[in-house]
């Protein structure tokens, strides 16, 4: 992973075995065409950030993350559900710091909006309860 334009600092709160998910504002980066799509899962590995030479000069920091099979979602629908959304009009400011920390329970809502596998990102399968009525 890779984040806030490569810097170092942001990757030394992350530690392993925490979940990531990847969040696209647009389809192309600095683009107008909105994308608003959680786009990649997965758990942070074991290591320490490394510089990734990408080309031109540039060598921006990234740690190794286990990416799980996942389909892209929508934040839209989920907007109302996120306890990170402390403001419905301007949900959008939370991504502009690059890297955030948010809870388990978003953390399962994205998982599962983009029906990723539970067992791969170290959650327990969820536990359907079914409600019965009282025979008096």
């Amino acid at each position: 992973m890779q984040v806030c334009h490569g810097k170092c600092a942001p990757l030394k709160r992350v530690a392993s075995g925490d979940r990531v998910a990847y969040y696209s504002p647009t389809v192309t980066m600095g683009g107008k065409d909105k994308c608003q799509r959680f786009v990649s899962i997965g758990i942070v590995l074991a290591g320490q950030p490394y510089q990734f030479d990408m080309g031109g000069g540039f060598l921006p920091f990234r740690l190794d993350v286990a990416y799980v099979p996942a389909q892209e979602a929508s934040i839209l629908p989920l907007l109302d559900r996120l306890e990170f959304v402390d403001d419905r009009l301007h949900w959008g400011y939370k991504f502009r710091f690059g890297l955030f920390k948010v809870g388990d329970a978003d953390m399962r809502l994205i998982a599962r909006a983009m029906q990723a596998d539970f067992a791969s990102l170290s959650f327990p399968e969820p536990v359907a309860h079914v409600p019965c009525e009282r025979q008096l």
